[in-house]
């Protein structure tokens, strides 16, 4: 049987077991993995490739109003590097997503316009196009709508919205630009639309896993291949991790211990204490730390905190207590998951400042 399907039936059967039988449920998904190891290379492609859970990325999404015309994106480009948006005329959109550091900042969590410390990890922007929610916490459910939140976030860009656009209006040439892309020039709308276009651009696509995907199966090594494997088995990681972005663009809680309230800021249900969005995994390799706290700093690292389990929070997903207490990852098996995830980091477009309307 396959071998995605046999641990989604094994997944299904066994959440229907009291959780203080979690470590034999268990045993018994890691027994299910070590039976299938005798399987030769070619076996191993044709169960992945028979995963239906296991997608190419396709075309980013696009909002049926915002026609993403030259001049809407270079007018995006404009203001997303733009400090002049932020209430202190020093912070832009890239100062938290710099295109050098993954499009985050390579911090582990952002800095306030204050200068103090943030409570979350910046997000890259990376395919931010294909969620069906934004932020960490999902408040924002599509890129116009998440655009304006960070510059009127008193402790982000901090610049009030309904003075942004006379402020915009007063530099010069910025209302010629404007009319180029929009026939009614500055208006809130227009940014949020300007800037969310932008951001569709800044994708990771055609990855070798993409091409494996497309029936090229030599496109992967050995080494990344057995990776996948256990991606798609016995690491687990395919339950959250999965579609066309990688992400299920659902909630969980990791275990990390973190004042962090996370999607129940939100809508204030208790199950969803701790509890943030499922990240893609494209461009992984570019936008280290990890987390939504940047608690970890490398691949490996993140793959040892999966391997132990994560860590203890009292809201901890039940999936991860029942199926994921430990994987009992070999060390060469850790080698192949780390070998496949590098896979993934692709290389993300590079955007460099443009000439701003205003400076001589």
């Amino acid at each position: 049987m396959n071998m995605g399907k046999t641990l989604l039936l094994l997944i299904f059967s066994m959440s229907l077991v009291a959780c203080s039988s979690a470590n034999s449920q268990e045993k018994l998904v890691l027994d299910s993995y070590e039976k299938d190891q005798h399987r030769t290379l070619e076996e191993i492609i044709d169960n992945l490739l028979s995963n239906k859970l296991l997608v190419p990325i396709g075309e980013v999404p696009i909002q049926k109003d915002n026609l993403m015309t030259p001049e809407v994106l270079e007018l995006g480009k404009i203001l997303f590097f733009d400090p002049r948006l932020s209430g202190n005329n020093e912070v832009s959109c890239q100062t938290c997503h710099d295109p050098k550091l993954g499009y985050g900042d390579g911090k582990p969590t952002f800095t306030r316009i204050d200068g103090t410390n943030g409570l979350r990890n910046s997000s890259t922007i990376i395919n931010s196009g294909y969620y069906t929610t934004l932020f960490w916490d999902g408040r924002a459910s599509s890129l116009e709508e998440q655009a304006l939140g960070p510059i009127q976030d008193p402790g982000e860009m901090n610049q009030p919205l309904d003075e942004l656009v006379e402020k915009l209006q007063a530099i010069e040439g910025y209302e010629e630009i404007f009319l180029t892309a929009f026939d009614d020039g500055i208006t809130l709308e227009n940014i949020a639309t300007a800037l969310a276009a932008f951001q569709r651009l800044i994708v990771v696509n055609e990855t070798r896993f993409d091409q494996f995907l497309k029936g090229d199966r030599n496109a992967l090594s050995p080494e990344e291949i057995r990776g996948l494997d256990l991606f798609a088995g016995k690491a687990f990681c395919i339950t959250c991790h999965h579609g066309e972005n990688l992400s299920d663009n659902e909630y969980y809680n990791l275990g990390l211990t973190s004042d962090d309230k996370g999607r129940f800021a939100v809508t204030g249900e208790e199950r969803d204490l701790g509890r943030v969005r499922t990240p893609s995994l494209y461009g992984i390799t570019h936008t280290a730390p990890y987390m939504r706290d940047g608690s970890i700093d490398t691949l490996e690292e993140v793959i040892e905190f999966y391997n132990r389990g994560g860590d203890d929070h009292s809201n901890k997903s039940m999936f991860m207590k029942m199926f994921m207490s430990e994987l009992h990852l070999s060390e060469q098996e850790k080698a192949d998951l780390l070998a496949f995830l590098e896979v993934l980091g692709g290389e993300p477009p590079m955007f460099v400042q443009p000439d701003l309307p205003g400076f001589k």
